[in-house]
Parts: structure tokens; C-alpha cells; sequence
């Protein structure tokens, strides 16, 4: 997400006046270990899923929650399983 950051406290334009530092100020902070950014968040995946709508019965649906947390995931593996072999082009 791209959201505009919040603007920081002004800062004093008595050199000799330290701005103040409070608990949201570091936790917005940026990280730097030695000239490299740290990112926050969680990392970029190599193969992210893509987004598919699929109309599929009630019924299925039904069945595949009531297996209970991680029924997404658990049905994504069993049509991985389940995928037809790709075909050789014949030339």
C-alpha cells in the first residue's frame, strides 16, 4: 500500500534545541544499515499467487471450510495435484 506518511513535528530552528524524541517518532523512523534502506514489512514472495474468480457450488465451498483454517491453502494443493500433465508440442 501507498500511503502518504505522516508529516513529522516541526523542526526547531534553534540549532541548540534537539527535537523531542517520543515512541511514535522511532517507530516511524527509517532504518539504515550503513547506506542500505531496511524494509519494513513482509518480504517480496518469488512466485506470488494470482488472483482467480472461480464460481464453484455452494456445496464445495461448504465442504472445503468446514475442514476448518487453511482451506484455501489445502484446495490450491489438491488442484496442484490434481493439474493435467502439460502437453510436448508433436513436431
Amino acid at each position: 500500500m501507498s500511503a502518504k506518511r505522516k508529516s513529522s513535528n516541526p523542526i526547531s530552528h534553534d540549532p541548540e534545541t534537539p527535537p523531542e524524541i517520543t515512541d511514535a517518532w522511532i517507530s516511524e523512523a527509517d532504518l539504515y544499515l550503513g547506506e542500505k534502506l531496511v524494509r519494513r514489512g513482509r518480504p517480496k514472495v518469488a512466485n506470488p499467487r494470482q488472483l482467480l474468480s472461480l464460481r464453484l457450488p455452494p456445496k464445495v465451498i461448504e465442504r472445503w471450510r468446514a475442514t476448518g483454517p487453511g482451506w484455501q491453502t489445502r484446495m490450491a494443493d489438491a488442484l496442484e495435484k490434481s493439474a493435467p500433465k502439460s502437453r510436448r508440442a508433436v513436431g
